[in-house]
């Protein structure tokens, strides 16, 4: 459960049309900022910081890709998979389901950290 500040941010945060965006185009693959700059109608910038607030609430998560020439770049995924909110007792109370995470996702995040 989460404090009413936390239902405010959250849902404002949905409520933003990038944001929004970002999570409806991450939720069935990967995507780095520049894909979702063009799917979004979106400047990279502003796509940078709806990440950086997504992932602020744990409803983004970031990967690191390598490509054949050696570089790297990240993508996102979306993590949300449901959020309830319940009027109870004077207070709201908000619940958020994550989507399982993929075991690759987390080794590489484990082996970035080694670093």
């Amino acid at each position: 459960m989460t404090e009413d500040s936390d239902v405010r941010e959250i849902a404002a945060l949905l409520e933003d049309e990038y944001a929004h965006a970002i999570l409806i185009q991450t939720s069935d693959r990967a995507m780095s900022a520049d894909e979702l700059s063009d799917a979004c109608d979106a400047s990279v910038s502003t796509v940078y910081r709806r990440i950086e607030r997504l992932r602020e609430h744990d409803l983004l998560s970031e990967q690191l890709q390598l490509d054949r020439d050696g570089h790297h770049y990240r993508t996102y995924t979306a993590r949300l998979q449901r959020i309830e909110i319940e009027l109870t007792d004077g207070a709201f109370e908000m619940e958020v389901t994550y989507r399982p995470e993929d075991a690759a996702d987390r080794f590489t995040d484990l082996f970035e950290g080694l670093r």
